[in-house]
């Protein structure tokens, strides 16, 4: 334990978040906070491309990447934060309103949250039915998939889904970090992938 603690500061200081990493062009000037536009870091991504592989940490900061869901269809839910109440909300919204109803898609939660304090916001808001993996350590999800937000530390708001073969065939980049995703287009396109008819009410249609 006093190995993670350890970790878990190191991971914090300056020095580890100084990563030199190229702007994304795909996804330049998309995305604003408080009416600014604000600067994605790393290599963007498009619909119909292979989705590249990635390392992040569960719980036990245990290394996940990718290629662990081999075979598997899988749905990327990404938040700045689960310690902020959208990301929250959207978290609790997949969790508890999407994940029983796909259940042949693996769901998973990304964020830059430590490894410590996911666990503890899973704990305390029954988050039991997604995969939450952190994104703290080597920073590499959001280098892959050019979402790491210059200057915060973050990941940007989006949701992407992959098929069987980890071909990206949804992608959603939510414009405005401080609201959620469109839930409605989410579920539209699970459909489609499955072959689905039946519609999933939300309170964002």
């Amino acid at each position: 334990m006093l190995k993670k603690i350890i970790l878990a500061l190191s991971l914090a200081s300056p020095a580890t978040l100084a990563i030199e990493i190229e702007e994304n062009q795909i996804d330049k000037g998309k995305v604003f906070a408080q009416g600014k536009e604000v600067t994605l870091l790393g290599n963007g991504v498009k619909v119909n491309q292979q989705a590249p592989n990635f390392k992040v940490v569960d719980a036990q900061f245990k290394a996940i990447t990718l290629d662990d869901f081999s075979g598997e269809a899988v749905l990327i839910n990404i938040v700045p934060s689960l310690d902020t109440g959208v990301c929250s909300l959207q978290t609790k919204f997949f969790n508890q309103e999407v994940a029983d109803k796909y259940k042949n898609i693996k769901m998973l939660t990304i964020s830059a949250d430590l490894p410590f304090a996911q666990k503890r916001f899973c704990t305390v808001e029954g988050i039991d039915k997604i995969q939450t993996l952190s994104d703290s350590v080597w920073r590499d999800f959001g280098k892959q998939y050019g979402l790491y937000i210059k200057d915060m530390g973050l990941l940007s708001r989006a949701i992407l889904i992959l098929d069987k073969e980890h071909k990206i065939t949804y992608k959603q980049l939510v414009s405005n970090l401080a609201t959620e995703p469109n839930y409605g287009d989410v579920i539209m396109h699970l459909n489609e992938l499955l072959g689905k008819t039946t519609e999933l009410k939300t309170d964002a249609e």
